[in-house]
């Protein structure tokens, strides 16, 4: 690593309001332990589930979370309005100022976000460091939200000729309105088994996959506790399901193609993080099978999607592709596209030969220089707009009054 990035400070932020929540934890805690190796110095910033910020070195270790004291008793609170907004966006970094008697300061240099889901994935976490104008590690606010969104994900791929699954689209207050008909639409449009998902969740939570008329009612109804629309599409039979993980910016690099198998007729939230440690974390090995088991030709035209996919959707560091494929008509599906923190699938890069460090170390020399160009953008315009409206508002004034 660079000396002079030896006196940078990354900000880790993870948990947040979302489903996802644990999840994030531990995506943060992996990347924090990662960080401290390279000799970065780290501070560990947690969002709890109610939206309420903490920030403390305790964060950076995973017992803090398993104890049962509350976090207020030995944590330091913070709040949105603890940023320093006028240093920040002078400065080109975060500050945030410590509750108590000595409200010492802590400027964020780099900011590294690991929130999986909601409020933080979608682009929410990425606006709020745009704002700021703060270097941060992963996709910037419109690939973010794109990508989180199945629906929007596969209406693009539809609009690129991109093969993917048939698929049907609606929300809440539709579903209120027009229940009956939206089901005999579906059962009319689509083959049987049919999965219904939230649109935009992820981990495999509120995903249910329906064999007849009333699985699926009650998948919607299901689905409709995680988020307001819900995207319906036809399962793949005869199913390997692949993912391919991209990095980079202007020039971009595809990782091995890995297998994931499964049991239970979808690859569940219990199988990505808890079955045998979870095939997301790579501790799963008797799931995972890397490089997966397709012939050479399907496994460059995966890996050739995966980076059309990233420059579709103006990815940059770090994404990867999910993929369903059809082996005995050997048809291929682009599924979700995963952009921060889904996609650091550290073990699929170091079986890529790429280690884990070196992959964060790429990461942050990414957002470094992504942040660098966006700030040689011009973004100021002189005009004599405000002078037009002054005297269109003067003309106006004198025309009320002459009335």
């Amino acid at each position: 690593m660079d000396t002079d990035n030896k006196k940078i400070n990354i900000g880790v932020f993870f948990g947040g309001k979302s489903p996802e929540h644990d999840v994030s934890i531990t995506t943060g805690q992996f990347t924090i332990v990662g960080l401290k190796k390279l000799g970065y110095s780290v501070t560990p910033i947690y969002l709890d589930k109610q939206g309420k910020w903490y920030i403390d070195e305790k964060l950076g270790f995973l017992k803090t979370f398993l104890e049962t004291e509350k976090k207020e008793n030995y944590l330091h609170v913070l709040t949105p309005s603890f940023f320093d907004i006028n240093s920040s966006v002078a400065s080109q970094k975060i500050v945030f100022q410590k509750q108590g008697l000595i409200r010492k300061k802590i400027i964020i240099d780099v900011a590294f976000p690991t929130f999986h889901g909601l409020n933080g994935e979608d682009g929410t976490i990425q606006g709020l460091f745009e704002l700021l104008n703060v270097p941060f590690v992963g996709c910037g606010v419109a690939s973010s939200a794109l990508t989180m969104d199945k629906i929007f994900t596969k209406l693009i791929y539809k609009s690129k000729n991109i093969p993917t699954p048939d698929f049907l689209s609606f929300n809440s207050f539709e579903w209120e309105k027009n229940e009956d008909d939206i089901l005999q639409k579906i059962t009319k449009s689509l083959k049987w088994p049919i999965f219904v998902k939230p649109a935009r969740l992820g981990s495999s939570i509120g995903i249910t996959k329906t064999q007849n008329h009333e699985e699926l009612k009650m998948a919607c109804e299901l689905g409709f506790h995680y988020d307001e629309r819900i995207i319906v599409e036809e399962a793949v039979e005869n199913l390997i399901d692949l993912t391919c993980c991209v990095i980079g910016n202007e020039y971009t690099q595809t990782s091995l193609v890995q297998e994931t198998s499964f049991t239970e007729g979808l690859l569940s939230y219990e199988d990505k993080y808890l079955k045998d440690g979870g095939t997301q974390t790579g501790q799963a090995q008797n799931s995972i099978i890397i490089p997966a088991r397709i012939d050479e030709e399907t496994t460059n035209k995966i890996r050739e999607m995966s980076a059309q996919i990233f420059k579709l959707f103006d990815c940059s560091g770090i994404a990867r592709v999910d993929f369903l494929y059809n082996k005995q008509i050997k048809q291929l599906y682009a599924n979700e596209v995963n952009t921060l923190p889904g996609t650091l699938y550290h073990h699929l890069w170091e079986k890529s030969g790429l280690k884990f460090e070196e992959l964060l170390e790429k990461l942050i020399n990414w957002a470094q220089k992504k942040h660098t160009t966006k700030n040689k953008i011009i973004y100021s315009f002189d005009s004599n707009l405000l002078q037009i409206t002054k005297a269109i508002k003067l003309g106006l004034r004198n025309n009320s009054s002459a009335d």
